[in-house]
């Protein structure tokens, strides 16, 4: 795509988080269309805990940073250390950087980077009203990062990249502010077989996280011609239950899986 049809994605999918950003919580969906009769409208908790968090995680994060979206537990499995500094692309109204902030201590830093100015703004409410001093919200594109170069310990993610008209360009500003040893810790969508023509051609089907998965192939292709090394994506199957709720009668599951994606900087 040329930079025009790149900046019509991006606006398609700002849009969509925007109307997510200004509604009610509890009409919230997972990352898919927001439908009545998709199962991801039984409560955004109960959504979560189908991505993996702990009813812990779920009851400490302020009320309004849940919005269920997603597709995993990014800052589960990044192995977060206290004083640590973490970014979060696509940050939303806040969910894994509170969960990021209790981890990483006073010491510590967590910085969400979104392009939803609604989101943004949302996140910047629920800090300032829960007291957060160790998070902060930029907003700017992941392709574009209001970063300071090598400056990052690990970046999380949650079902935001495949959204990204230019994944690759993503994975160069990602190895570009993190530190040496830094790492990538990032729950997203792969494509397990070839999306029917009228699926990846659909905007709204890539602002709903689904047309725009790339392969595990291409993945790791593209990280590592970012310079990245020790490079895992790892399929989950059980994701296929609440994947297939995304689309209700699409059978969607059987051409996208959620994916662990971990990497380190050397």
């Amino acid at each position: 795509m040329n930079q025009v049809q790149n900046d019509e994605v991006r606006q398609h999918v700002r849009n969509r988080y925007k109307q997510i950003a200004i509604q009610d919580v509890s009409n919230a969906s997972c990352c898919s269309p927001s439908t009545s009769s998709s199962s991801c409208c039984d409560g955004v908790n109960e959504i979560s805990s189908k991505l993996g968090y702990s009813d812990e995680e779920l009851s400490i994060v302020p009320e309004g940073s849940n919005l269920g979206l997603g597709c995993g537990n990014p800052q589960g499995i990044a192995s977060i250390k206290d004083g640590e500094t973490i970014l979060d692309l696509g940050s939303g109204a806040g969910f894994d950087c509170f969960l990021a902030a209790k981890q990483v201590g006073d010491t510590g830093k967590v910085i969400g980077v979104d392009t939803t100015p609604e989101m943004v703004s949302r996140a910047r409410n629920n800090a300032t009203k829960n007291g957060y001093k160790n998070v902060e919200f930029r907003l700017g594109e992941i392709e574009y990062l209001p970063i300071q170069s090598e400056t990052i310990n690990a970046i999380i993610s949650n079902c935001v990249i495949n959204l990204s008209p230019d994944k690759q360009q993503v994975f160069h500003e990602a190895f570009r502010v993190l530190k040496s040893g830094g790492r990538l810790a990032i729950s997203d969508i792969v494509t397990t077989a070839e999306l029917p023509a009228e699926i990846k051609s659909d905007l709204d089907s890539l602002a709903s996280c689904i047309s725009g998965a790339s392969t595990v192939k291409e993945l790791k292709e593209m990280l590592r011609q970012s310079g990245f090394v020790e490079v895992i994506v790892e399929p989950k199957d059980e994701s296929r239950e609440f994947i297939k709720d995304w689309v209700p009668g699409a059978n969607i599951n059987d051409y996208i899986q959620a994916s662990i994606i971990k990497a380190i900087k050397p």
